[in-house]
């Protein structure tokens, strides 16, 4: 991928902008695929659980559609790239840990408000915690991506 395009400047000459950095490059291939395999799961469970299963757990169904939204946009900010996409997706990856955190630390203090499990429950343990050292993961390299400068 080039690093610049060629754009038409103000007085008609062409001046070089920058083009949009990939995300999903190196290291940031694997976040795209765990954020999409993420997205596609949890939005299949939940979509089922409100569809069949709403009146047994609403709290928690509601919570892991919630989570299936901030993954998908993660994953599309990695594969826009972008400097705009990459505070996106770098904010996005701050909530989505504050939701692990809090969700965990709930579930675990008031069991009675979730009957059944989220993505979030219990820090993620129902998904090998994934949960929790993805946004971490996600925030270390959107992090470095900022620092990088284009070759």
């Amino acid at each position: 991928m080039p690093d610049s395009t060629t754009a038409p400047a103000a007085d008609g000459a062409t001046a070089a902008a920058p083009a949009k950095r990939s995300l999903g490059t190196g290291p940031g291939r694997l976040l795209v695929a765990l954020y999409g395999i993420f997205t596609v799961a949890a939005a299949s469970r939940s979509i089922y659980q409100l569809i069949a299963q709403f009146d047994r757990a609403p709290l928690a169904y509601s919570l892991s559609a919630l989570s299936a939204v901030v993954y998908g946009f993660i994953t599309f900010s990695l594969v826009r790239g972008g400097e705009g996409a990459r505070r996106a997706a770098f904010a996005c990856c701050a909530l989505e840990l504050l939701g692990v955190l809090g969700i965990g630390t709930w579930t675990l203090l008031d069991r009675s408000a979730f009957p059944d499990a989220t993505v979030w429950s219990d820090y993620g343990m129902g998904y090998l915690f994934i949960p929790v050292i993805l946004p971490v993961t996600g925030l270390m390299w959107l992090r470095r991506a900022r620092t990088e400068q284009p070759a």
